[in-house]
């Protein structure tokens, strides 16, 4: 089978040999998912938002349409299929079929599928708001999912090791410090979905809106705000407080933290470009 990798998802697969091997072994996942599921395959799915998984609609042997996710290995999301079956589809994507073992999922095909980001900047903000209040919700007693500060962890990791490209040692260490101490003063633990913004919200027909590719951690709420913040990234840096203030009131939670999690991952988070000037700006702007 001769497959079209999509540029964003070959460019993450050929950062590291495992995910290179991932990659290979493709062809033959997608042969024995596609006889086993009885499915019919089409073109990939391309686009800036393909990165981390091989995305493609498919119909099913009784006609209806669906999509099949295989997820590369990754970190942030290992725990995709058990948010979904956690969330079971309110408001998310059903997930129809999955192979835990190959981080292989049938889901829901949203129609049209036009995505949330279509939509203006200010509209977006209610309706991520919306979205993530049904989202949140305490984890079951047996729950899979790991705690937020094991990210912020796996994050300070990888930043400490970019250390000679950080363009102001002070404010970065003061990011990292906050990796930590934020996770430690919870208010409270929720499952959150951490990587929810307009590219991740889809019109369909069951729902307007439906959430697609969550990233399940427990943890603080006023985290899940940051995702959508930093995808609207002018409105952000022209008037950070008043966008934050906007989108913290619509979500209910406490602009504080809000703020000092926007200002860690401006100032901390790891980066492939250390020379962007508007992490820096950003981060000197609602520095504690």
């Amino acid at each position: 089978m001769t497959l079209k990798i999509p540029r964003g998802l070959a460019a993450s697969c050929h950062k590291t040999p495992l995910r290179a091997a991932w990659l290979e072994r493709l062809p033959d996942v997608l042969r024995n998912l596609e006889h086993r599921w009885s499915l019919t395959l089409d073109a990939p799915f391309d686009g800036d938002e393909v990165s981390c998984s091989y995305v493609t609609p498919v119909v099913r042997a009784d006609g209806t349409p669906a999509v099949l996710k295989i997820g590369m290995p990754h970190m942030e999301g290992e725990h995709e299929i058990h948010g979904l079956r956690f969330w079971n589809g309110d408001p998310t994507v059903r997930l129809l079929m999955a192979d835990d073992g190959l981080g292989a999922m049938l889901l829901e095909r949203c129609e049209p599928g036009t995505a949330l980001r279509a939509l203006p900047e200010c509209e977006q903000d209610v309706v991520i708001s919306g979205l993530l209040r049904r989202l949140w919700r305490p984890p079951s007693t047996q729950h899979p999912f790991r705690p937020l500060s094991a990210l912020t962890k796996y994050w300070s990791d990888e930043t400490l090791a970019q250390i000679e490209q950080w363009p102001d040692p002070g404010l970065v260490r003061e990011g990292l410090r906050l990796f930590t101490e934020l996770p430690r003063t919870e208010p409270m633990e929720l499952v959150l979905a951490t990587d929810l913004h307009a590219g991740n919200v889809l019109h369909a027909e069951r729902e307007p809106w439906l959430v697609i590719d969550p990233k399940p951690f427990v943890g603080d709420p006023a985290y899940d705000a940051t995702q959508h913040l930093f995808n609207c990234s002018a409105r952000l840096r022209s008037d950070p407080d008043g966008m934050i203030r906007r989108f913290t009131d619509l979500l209910g939670v406490d602009h504080e933290r809000v703020r000092l999690w926007t200002f860690a991952r401006a100032a901390a988070e790891p980066r492939g470009d250390w020379s962007n000037g508007d992490f820096v700006a950003l981060a000197r702007a609602i520095s504690p």
